[in-house]
């Protein structure tokens, strides 16, 4: 086996069923501290617009909040879905963050708008608009340089603070796009695993090298569910079943705890589509996860991997971290 990779955490800062937001809100720094602490490389949340069960709306909002509880782990947006706002009014946002936190910031992008068509109106934008995304990253690029001439006009405090930006997909098309214009690329392989293969390869065998990157660099993304006992694993991560059935019945619900019969909870067909969504998934004991991740890491060559441990109970959430980074043998931190 070779080396193993660096873990990361994608938070979706989950609301749980009787909870609120506040709740949620208030637990990201907590995690971010956490996982800074067992060593993780990178905290990152995602953007979503009209969905009750996720607090990460106002990425640059949860992480100067959460990057207060940090000390040396990257934060970032995995990701900010692009075609939703101005170019240059994120630079703004990000260079701001990366002012607070130097040295410390990613920038993920997405081509997908992250809702429906009628938020989308009330976003003030359109689904056309990712038409656009190849320009608009270009664009973004351009705002984070540092400042040549005096007069032009600037994202202030962007130029040049220093924010590294990657290529989100689940797709071929981020995976050309990133390879094009040499920048890191995270495949969102934790709910759409099926072209993770082929895009990973074109982004390898098309990637240029750029002044921001030299050579390929890919993140795999995955659920890791990590318990004492494989029958607990396997129970915690029915949470993570329903909330993935949830959306195929169009039923976004809060996150639910975890259920002792999950074979009652849904119909075959659910199940097996379920199942090729989460295929990727390292759900058992630290033995188990760590075989998973190996194996998901031979087949891949990712360089880095990004989790989700999507938990209802956070005291569950943390330890199922905590066995995970100490069955990969993460250092930790201070």
């Amino acid at each position: 086996m070779s080396e193993r990779i660096p873990l990361s955490l994608l938070d979706l800062v989950r609301v749980r069923e009787g909870f609120d937001a506040a709740d949620a809100l208030g637990r990201a720094p907590e995690t971010a501290a956490l996982v800074d602490r067992l060593g993780f490389g990178r905290y990152w949340v995602a953007e979503h617009h009209n969905m009750e069960s996720i607090a990460s709306a106002a990425t640059s909002v949860v992480l100067a909040h959460a990057g207060q509880r940090t000390t040396a782990i990257r934060i970032g947006a995995g990701g900010v879905m692009l075609p939703n706002h101005a170019p240059y009014v994120i630079a703004e946002h990000y260079g701001t963050l990366a002012r607070i936190f130097p040295g410390r910031v990613d920038l993920g992008l997405g081509r997908a708008p992250g809702t429906d068509q009628t938020t989308l109106r009330a976003i003030r934008t359109t689904w056309e608009r990712s038409q656009q995304f190849p320009q608009d990253v270009v664009e973004l690029m351009h705002w984070f340089e540092p400042a040549a001439e005096p007069g032009l006009v600037r994202a202030w405090p962007a130029p040049g603070a220093g924010v590294d930006i990657w290529m989100l997909g689940s797709s071929t098309f981020g995976a050309a796009l990133a390879a094009e214009l040499g920048l890191p690329y995270a495949f969102a392989s934790h709910f759409a695993p099926d072209m993770l293969d082929e895009a990973l390869a074109l982004y390898r065998s098309r990637f240029k090298p750029s002044a921001r990157l030299a050579q390929p660099y890919a993140m795999v993304g995955c659920s890791v569910v990590c318990a004492e006992t494989s029958a607990e694993a396997r129970r915690l991560f029915t949470t993570v079943e329903q909330g993935f059935c949830g959306i195929l019945r169009g039923d976004r619900r809060l996150m639910q705890p975890p259920v002792d019969d999950i074979e009652s909870y849904w119909r075959p067909g659910e199940k097996a589509q379920v199942g090729r969504m989460l295929a990727c998934a390292a759900v058992g004991d630290p033995g188990e996860v760590r075989a998973g991740l190996e194996a998901l890491q031979a087949r891949t060559g990712a360089d880095e991997f990004m989790l989700m441990c999507d938990l209802y109970d956070p005291a569950a959430r943390a330890r199922s971290l905590e066995l995970t980074a100490a069955a990969w043998g993460l250092v930790p931190r201070g």
